[in-house]
């Protein structure tokens, strides 16, 4: 388990920004990745600091991309909440959209794990928040929060590069990647199950 743990963490790190192009999509999407992109942040920065507005960067943009993943299957569930969600909360939730959902999405994307932040992008895009404003909204926050990780990389790099190989970050290491796995798992299953049963409600 180790071994390919090992390889796996190795991969992300020497894509450099594509490994964190990629993370950022899977993370903001489909897959329950918690803080894996802020940990290869911090590496990449510590390691490599004159490339750090890169980094950021592509961080920022791989979550952007992943939020247009959720956004366009958010805007087809509009339909859905009508039928589980009765009348009064529905109000309630689209009066939410149209108030504070530029400040909960700029906090969602700010704060870690965690703060539901694929739930919120989905939830505005099921009340048809403008497409353009929520992914602004959603990279204001990334690059906010990739760029203080960035900055806190750069001052420490010397001490995170010399703590990159103890045993402490080892096992947190593998703790985050088999919750990765069990929670992208557990979300894969929901979703299928939730498509199954609304094929056969509406069979």
């Amino acid at each position: 388990m180790k071994p390919i743990i090992h390889a796996i963490a190795r991969a992300f790190f020497h894509a450099g920004g594509l490994g964190l192009l990629t993370l950022g999509v899977l993370d903001s999407s489909l897959l329950v990745l918690p803080v894996g992109n802020d940990l290869l942040v911090l590496a990449l920065c510590a390691r490599y600091p004159q490339r750090v507005l890169y980094y950021v960067a592509m961080a920022t943009l791989g979550s952007v991309i992943g939020s247009f993943t959720t956004d366009w299957v958010g805007r087809k569930s509009e339909g859905k909440l009508k039928k589980y969600v009765p009348g009064k909360h529905m109000k309630y939730l689209r009066g939410w959209v149209e108030k504070r959902a530029a400040l909960t999405l700029v906090v969602a994307a700010l704060l870690p794990p965690p703060f539901p932040f694929t739930a919120i992008v989905a939830a505005a895009a099921a009340f048809r928040y403008p497409r353009v404003k929520l992914l602004s909204f959603v990279a204001a926050g990334r690059f906010l929060r990739f760029g203080i990780e960035a900055a806190l990389a750069v001052h420490y790099g010397h001490w995170i590069v010399g703590q990159a190989k103890s045993p402490l970050l080892e096992h947190v290491m593998i703790t985050i990647i088999v919750l990765s796995i069990i929670g992208s798992a557990y979300s894969i299953y929901r979703r299928v199950e939730g498509s199954k049963r609304l094929a056969r409600r509406t069979a």
